[in-house]
């Protein structure tokens, strides 16, 4: 089945098959790691093209989740899954409260500072002990630089990545409609 990539919200991503018997490797992207087991189909996919699957079992192992779906019997079929993300439907899961927000409707804003700089784009979000981290990308660093240890062959510059807390004093706008974020961050950091 195929479903609109906004109706999905990613819950974690297969890395790898476990064992000859069609298990999954499914690193969570949960606040708890046993987050998903509240749900009996997951959906598996990416992009626009999403099926969805009946949870036979599933259990925890170190930092990871190993799970067998029905339907994939064997390791060739598990490993054909690995990159693909595990979703859960937006409708299934409850609201969030006032000022939180799941993390995939974070990644993909457009972040701005008080001074009006544009600083990017969240690409990604890390969890710390103390609070999470955005992985904001300046998506217009895009230029090309002359590598003199490359014989003078144009090569691309890697996009600037800033690192911002996600704290109040720092993120202090998030507008999901219009995909920005207002943050009081020095561009130069």
């Amino acid at each position: 089945m195929i479903l609109a990539d906004d109706a999905m919200v990613v819950m974690g991503r297969v890395v790898a098959p476990y064992g000859v018997f069609g298990w999954l490797k499914v690193l969570p992207d949960t606040e708890a790691i046993d987050g998903l087991f509240d749900y009996a189909t997951w959906w598996l996919g990416k992009g626009d093209d999403w099926r969805e699957m009946v949870v036979e079992t599933a259990k925890i192992h170190n930092d990871v989740i190993v799970v067998k779906l029905q339907g994939i019997n064997d390791r060739d079929a598990a490993f054909a899954c690995k990159g693909k993300q595990i979703a859960v439907p937006r409708v299934q899961l409850p609201e969030p409260d006032e000022n939180e927000y799941y993390w995939s409707d974070l990644i993909g804003l457009h972040v701005k500072n008080v001074q009006g700089v544009d600083l990017g784009v969240i690409d990604d979000i890390l969890e710390t002990g103390a609070n999470d981290v955005l992985v904001v990308k300046d998506v217009t660093a895009k230029t090309v630089a002359v590598d003199k240890t490359a014989a003078g062959k144009p090569v691309k510059e890697k996009p600037h990545e800033r690192l911002l807390p996600f704290i109040a004093s720092v993120v202090l706008e998030v507008d999901l409609k219009e995909k920005t974020m207002l943050v009081d961050w020095d561009p130069d950091f």
